[in-house]
């Protein structure tokens, strides 16, 4: 029976993971801060938030993959179990190659989003090129983590995250303050590091990689693409919302989008911490749902959610305390930190609002629920965009961020909407 302590075994290295995930981005940017100018800063940043596109349109590998394996191990079908990471691993390899070669054309579309000067497209553009060879070893990373989760080795998945981290901080340190190579030093770095983790990680996952039986079954194929498929929807209309958020923010002042872009990272910490325990959720939901099990389903998600609960007001409670004194230590623009420390209380406020659609995210994902995910991502994308529109032109960046505030409540009711359905649908374990 799951019980509180091994929800706590499950997530605090999934917490450590997320939380070295997170300083991915913050390392390339310090040492290109350290040892460049604000040329090559600039064009790190705007490199890396494009890869950030991309890369979060395909984390169905990693989403899918921990839900289906959860399920398998729920019907103890171990076959199967493996049979889902290497297929995992061959559709990431494929998506990651098709990047490559059409990276051409993805330069392109950068260089559109992204307007800068001749000289930051042209760094950018370094470090794409020397990055882009990282692909397919990204996209068959996620899917190892994703099967790691699925499969309960989140210790693993926390050394995997390290080793790719230490990696590539110190290739960005050789190859930028070294080498003096700039932000394609960057981009190489981040790609050699990419490649190093995989190796890592398949040798971590030897076990799984034996599958033959089963490995192309029409019935089983199809439902894995047709998950995928359904859940990129999702991740698409979530992504729309959130650049619609950064986009709003330009609308109104260049100093309100420094405040905004500042509390989003406070956001943004908060969501990879608790995230751990929605993977967790999405873990043994996924094995209640594999075995049947109305009752292992709705203790998963309790278990869970308390410990998300917990640890959002706390988050909340330490950004209403303290978020002034990060925002007046990391803004030195006066009119950014000022625009910070008035919307502080709106961004305060996600960590414990948003529990509830993260943990629900778990849920569905954990069981597969494609539809229920696709349907409710598009209407939140819908919903939101009309808020801001409404409240936007009325009360100015307060509007903008009850919007924001808004969607969260419109990922919790869309999904919780589906709910009793999917409770329905669980049977009761079999006698004997």
């Amino acid at each position: 029976m799951l019980t509180r302590n091994k929800v706590l075994a499950l997530a605090l290295p999934v917490v450590a993971a997320q939380a070295a995930t997170a300083t991915t981005g913050l390392v390339d940017t310090l040492v290109m801060g350290r040892f460049g100018g604000k040329a090559d800063l600039a064009a790190v940043a705007i490199a890396a938030v494009a890869f950030s596109f991309i890369y979060w349109a395909f984390g169905f590998l990693r989403m899918s993959t921990t839900g289906l394996t959860a399920q398998a191990g729920g019907r103890a079908d171990e076959d199967e179990r493996r049979a889902i990471l290497v297929r995992a691993l061959l559709l990431g390899a494929a998506i990651g190659t098709v990047l490559v070669l059409i990276s051409p054309l993805l330069k392109l579309a950068m260089a559109s989003a992204f307007a800068g000067t001749q000289r930051v497209e042209g760094l950018a553009e370094g470090y794409f090129n020397a990055r882009i060879w990282g692909a397919p070893a990204y996209l068959m990373g996620i899917a190892v983590t994703g099967w790691m989760l699925g499969t309960g080795k989140t210790g693993q998945m926390l050394v995997f995250q390290i080793v790719l981290n230490a990696i590539n901080a110190g290739l960005d340190i050789w190859f930028v303050a070294g080498l003096k190579l700039g932000p394609a030093g960057i981009g190489a770095g981040t790609a050699i590091a990419e490649w190093s983790a995989l190796a890592l990680g398949l040798w971590l996952v030897r076990s799984g990689l034996g599958a033959r039986e089963g490995l192309f079954d029409r019935a089983r194929l199809a439902a894995m693409f047709s998950a995928n498929r359904d859940i990129m929807i999702r991740t698409l209309a979530l992504l729309l919302a959130f650049s619609w958020f950064i986009r709003s923010g330009t609308l109104i002042s260049t100093a309100v989008t420094a405040g905004n872009q500042v509390l989003l990272q406070f956001i943004t910490v908060a969501a990879f911490v608790l995230d751990g325990f929605a993977f967790v959720a999405e873990k043994v939901a996924g094995e209640a749902w594999g075995a049947h099990n109305r009752a292992a389903l709705v203790r998963a998600m309790r278990l869970t959610t308390e410990f998300a609960l917990l640890f959002g007001a706390l988050f909340s409670l330490a950004y209403f305390a303290g978020g002034a004194y990060v925002i007046d230590a990391f803004i030195r623009d006066p009119e950014a930190r000022e625009a910070a420390r008035a919307y502080l209380p709106f961004c305060a406020a996600v960590p414990l609002l948003g529990v509830a659609a993260w943990q629900l995210d778990g849920l569905f994902l954990g069981t597969t629920q494609g539809r229920a995910l696709r349907n409710a991502g598009v209407i939140v994308a819908v919903l939101y965009i009309s808020a801001d529109l409404l409240l936007r032109p009325a009360y100015g960046n307060a509007g903008v961020w009850t919007a924001f505030l808004l969607m969260y409540v419109f990922r919790a009711a869309s999904l919780g909407a589906y709910l009793p359905g999917l409770i329905r649908r669980v049977s009761e374990p079999v006698p004997g």
